[in-house]
């Protein structure tokens, strides 16, 4: 299940038998400027992502403790330990990613990856974006997320690499004090 993009319109959803096109348009870069993802938000999924690692990872050094007494047994737990967090990173960047166009962190924050013309980001690009824009980035020691909060789009090294956006899944709330009494 996934929550659709706000939309300004009935014309903006296609009718039915009608395919959404996946060109560029004005409106779909408005719309995805206008629910631009804020960077303490990005920070915040990505977080949540890491935590997600690292307490698997946790866990499986608690048990390569318990298994402590045979050598053997604690190297043979770690090791699998680590090899599932590979398989919890992998499932989480990459396919869930390319399913629902968000993470376990950008579900909780409320966003989503899509492409820059507004349409659903594919396996391949999540791959691309997740797997060596994050490689990159880590090779220039984090100067790659630092673009998304200096850049006028807000998009990072990894979205510029693979063409992508990170949004909010919904428009951001009206705060009432600044609403017009009626």
């Amino acid at each position: 299940m996934s929550l659709p993009l706000e939309q300004d319109s009935p014309a903006a959803t296609p009718r039915r038998g009608e395919a959404r096109a996946a060109t560029w348009s004005p409106r779909a870069e408005l719309n995805s400027e206008r629910l631009r993802a804020p960077f303490s938000l990005r920070c915040g999924a990505l977080l949540i992502d890491y935590i997600l690692m690292v307490g698997v990872l946790a866990f499986a050094t608690m048990l390569a403790r318990v298994f402590g007494d045979t050598r053997r047994g604690s190297a043979v737990v770690l090791t699998a330990g680590y090899v599932a967090v590979g398989v919890v990173a992998l499932l989480n960047f990459v396919v869930v990613a390319g399913l629902s166009g968000r993470t376990l962190g950008k579900w909780v924050a409320g966003l989503r990856v899509v492409r820059k013309d507004g349409a659903r980001m594919s396996f391949a690009r999540s791959l691309l974006r997740h797997v060596v824009g994050y490689a990159l980035t880590a090779l220039t020691l984090g100067l790659g997320f630092l673009l998304a909060a200096l850049s006028p789009r807000g998009r990072a090294l990894h979205d510029l690499l693979a063409g992508t956006v990170v949004v909010r899944s919904r428009a951001p709330r009206r705060d009432a004090s600044l609403a017009r009494p009626a």
